[in-house]
Parts: structure tokens; C-alpha cells; sequence
């Protein structure tokens, strides 16, 4: 056993180190061309290493070279990426530019400083960025000309029927276990002078930069709750229809150069600076910063909570009428606090169909949800909860209480009790053949060029061969 562990670490080395001196001999040689892009070799060994430390880390092996496989994907973001240059897609270029930011922080932190990430790289930091860049750039191209291909797909209730019933018996997906939960959600009295405190920060940021005494973009990075923060708070150019309604108001009525009183939006409150206008585009930077209580203010409001559920405990008040006198949550107080994703949906998928009321654990990771999750499982069906701190959709901070009405075992998919879950996995395998499709007649269409120490390799779409 010793031995055959030694033997397998010696080969995987010996192969590492001929690896890295093929790379340097082979860095620059271009192994496949499609459309405009090239793909160097040294691109299609790194991609590989990449899967193959994937697999290692989820357990699984596959009998496909590596290398094959890393240049397969490689090709298909480069057709993907110069098909979404001809279709004029277009991407938000602002969260590309806060994906490098963070990239190369964690990388300057992981080596100490900048300069001894530009010694590790051997190129200047602004180098590594562009590098950076280029790469987030590519890969939102691809993603986004993907989304426009299948995002065409839909099913109907035949298709799913059909795609359950094709399904052998013994291969029917497992449901994981699933809560059905309501809740009583409740913000501190005090969220009038939260409020007041917020707009008093930042009239005072304001005053500072209108006196000089400090640089707009320098009080975003420290002091915005918002993702531009690492950018100094500046945003792509954006049409106002892009905006919250008051967001919008106030940054029509600036001039370059000038900053805004408060705004209180839907998001929290902001001060904004536009920066220039260019027809309906106006390009600007803002700070954004929610409520703030006291651990006083926050005590107070568990303990308003506490005082509810000890009522529901001692049968003074039912949860779901204590939901509709009490609870601040609009979406669900009028249901009995009964927990759905109907908020996610209005706000994030206006096109989805139906509002679900069953949670698996998994969906508890959104939306700060993860709280809700962790009182849940302490609970028996028909328990009420103690109360506890957490935060809204919007990262406000609120108090809350939840009731476990009902956990759905775990059990292999029906039809009747799991069709959305079921109409999620239908359409994703029509997307998935909808777009193997495309690729197909979008290879025969687009110049391909294949290095051939490469051709006799294994590909999954054979058009890539011509």
C-alpha cells in the first residue's frame, strides 16, 4: 500500500514538472482559432488543471482527456463570446470592473503585498488587471449569449408530463426534505431616528466633499453599503428607466459635477454625484447606506417579539392573527404570515409563474434566509420560535419569529406534489438540447481552426472537426 502511494505521487510530479516545462517551451503556441479568438496551449493546460482539480474535489472521475475536455470549453466560450460581438449583446460592464477589483485584492492579499504579487506574475499590477479584465469580459459575453439562447426556451404542461413519465421509475429524482414555515417580522420602533441618523452621515460626507475636506469616491469605498463601493461608488452609464423611481428623480435634475441632497429609495438612502451625460445615459457615483440601530433598539424589538410568541404559546392569540395585527412584513402578515417567494419574484423574476410556499434547505442561502433556516430545524411542527435578529431582502435590520408548520419528507418526485421542481428539471434539459442545437449550426457557420496534435481528440459536439 506504502509503495503504490509513493509510485502514484512520484508519476503525478514527474508529470507536473514535465507539464510546466511544455508550458514554457509551448506557452505562445496557438492550438485553435474560432472566429476571431485564439486559444493558446498554455490556456487549455491551465483550464485543465482546473477540472481535473474539480473532479477531485467532488469525488468523481471521468474517463475523458482532460485536455480535450478543457479545449471543448474553451472553444465554446470563444464561439459564444464572438457570436455575442455580432449580436451586439450587451453585459454590465460596472460588475466586471468590481469582479477584478476583488480578484486582485484577494490575490494581493494572499501574497502580501503588490509588489510581490508583480514579482510572482512577472508583470505590473495595471498589466494584471487588463489581463483580468479581458478574461471577466469573455466570459459575460458567453454567458449572456447563452442566457439569450435559452432563455427563448419555455415548457407546457404536456412536456413536463412526458419528461416525468420518460424518467425510469428507478431513477426518479429525490425531494429533499422541505419546510413550509410563517413568520412575524417586526423593525425597531426607533426606525424613524435610525433613519434620521443615516441622513445626518450623509449630509456630513456631503459637506466634507463640497468643502473639500474630502474626495467623494474615497468616502464610497470606506463607508458605502453598496456593491461599487471598491470603484468609489461610480456606476456604467445607466438610463433613469434602469433606476429606482426617487434614485432617478434626483440624479435628472444634477448638473456634472454636482451632488445631491438625500435620497431615500427603495434600496436606503444616497447622496449622488453625477459625473457626465451622454443622451439618455447618465454615468454617476453614489453612497448608499441603510439604518442603523442601537443594541438597545435591537433588544427592545426581541423583546416586543418574545412578548408575541409568548401569547401564541399560552393560546392568548393564534400566530396567524398575531402575524395580521403585528407583523411588518406586507407580502405575508395578510396570510397568515405564511412564508412564499412571492417578494423574490416580484422583485427579481417579474416573468416567473407561481408563487411556492416549500423551502428546501438549499433556498434558505438566499436572500438572508439562512437565519430562518437555523430556528427552523430547532422546531417540532405547529413550535413557535424565540425571536431573533436578522435582515431583509434589502439588508435592513429587523427582528423576527417563525412557526414551523410543516416539514415534507424526503421522497422520490411525484407528479402532483413536485411538479414546479419537476418543471424546473423539464425545461432545463429542453434548454440544455435547444442549445446543443444552436452550437452545432453556429460551428458550421463560424471559421474553426483545430491544431492537429488536438483533431483526433474526443469532443462531444463532432461539428467542431470539419
Amino acid at each position: 500500500m506504502f509503495k503504490k502511494g509513493i509510485l502514484a505521487a512520484l508519476i503525478l510530479i514527474s508529470a507536473a514538472g514535465a507539464s510546466a516545462q511544455r508550458r514554457q517551451v509551448m506557452l505562445d503556441k496557438v492550438v485553435a482559432v474560432v472566429g476571431g479568438s485564439s486559444i493558446l496551449y498554455s490556456e487549455v493546460d491551465e483550464y485543465a488543471r482546473q477540472l481535473v482539480e474539480q473532479r477531485r474535489q467532488e469525488g468523481y472521475t471521468s474517463d475523458r482527456d482532460p485536455m480535450n475536455e478543457a479545449l471543448e470549453g474553451l472553444m465554446t466560450q470563444k464561439l459564444l463570446y464572438n457570436q455575442a460581438q455580432i449580436d451586439s449583446v450587451e453585459i454590465d460592464q460596472g460588475g466586471i470592473l468590481t469582479s477584478v477589483e476583488n480578484q486582485v485584492q484577494q490575490m494581493v492579499d494572499l501574497e502580501g503585498s503588490i509588489s510581490k504579487l508583480e514579482a510572482k506574475h512577472h508583470m505590473p499590477i495595471f498589466t494584471l488587471r487588463e489581463i483580468l479584465r479581458q478574461r471577466y469580459e469573455e466570459q459575460a459575453y458567453a454567458s449572456r449569449m447563452q442566457e439569450e439562447v435559452i432563455n427563448k426556451v419555455s415548457v407546457i404542461p404536456g412536456e413536463v408530463e412526458r419528461f416525468y413519465k420518460s424518467i425510469p421509475k428507478d431513477s426518479l429524482p429525490l425531494i429533499a426534505d422541505q419546510y413550509v414555515y410563517a413568520q412575524i417580522t417586526k423593525f425597531p420602533k426607533s426606525m424613524k431616528e435610525a433613519k434620521q441618523r443615516t441622513r445626518e452621515r450623509l449630509l456630513d460626507m456631503r459637506e466634507r466633499v463640497i468643502t473639500g475636506k474630502a474626495r467623494f469616491e474615497s468616502l464610497a469605498r470606506m463607508y458605502s453599503q453598496d456593491g461599487t463601493a471598491i470603484r468609489g461608488g461610480e456606476m456604467d452609464p445607466t438610463p433613469l428607466s434602469g433606476l429606482d423611481e426617487a434614485f432617478g428623480r434626483a440624479l435628472e435634475g444634477l448638473k456634472p459635477g454636482q451632488i445631491s441632497e438625500v435620497v431615500e429609495s427603495q434600496f436606503g438612502f444616497h447622496i449622488i454625484q453625477l459625473l457626465d451625460k451622454r443622451g439618455q445615459l447618465y454615468h454617476f457615483r453614489h453612497i448608499l447606506l441603510h439604518p442603523v440601530f442601537t443594541s438597545d433598539e435591537l433588544s427592545e424589538t426581541l423583546t416586543q417579539l418574545d412578548s408575541i410568541a409568548d401569547l401564541i404559546h399560552k393560546d392568548s392569540i393564534t400566530f396567524e392573527k398575531a402575524a395580521l395585527l403585528y407583523s411588518d412584513d406586507a407580502s405575508s402578515k395578510m396570510n397568515g404570515g405564511l412564508v412564499s417567494n412571492h417578494e423574490v419574484l416580484e422583485r427579481y423574476m417579474p416573468d416567473a409563474k407561481m408563487t411556492v410556499t416549500k423551502f428546501l434547505k438549499e433556498d434558505f442561502g438566499h436572500f438572508n434566509r439562512l437565519p430562518d433556516y437555523n430556528a427552523l430545524i430547532q422546531l417540532e411542527p405547529g413550535e413557535v420560535s424565540g425571536a431573533f435578529l436578522t435582515e431583509d431582502m434589502l439588508s435592513n435590520q429587523m427582528g423576527k419569529i417563525v412557526k414551523l408548520v410543516e416539514v415534507i419528507p424526503a421522497h422520490t418526485a411525484s407528479l402532483n406534489e413536485d411538479y414546479l421542481r419537476l418543471e424546473e428539471m423539464a425545461l432545463h434539459d429542453k434548454q440544455e438540447r435547444a442549445f446543443r442545437e444552436w452550437l452545432s449550426k453556429k460551428i458550421d457557420g463560424m471559421y474553426v481552426y483545430i491544431d492537429p496534435e488536438f483533431r483526433d481528440g474526443e469532443f462531444e459536439n463532432k461539428h467542431w472537426v470539419k
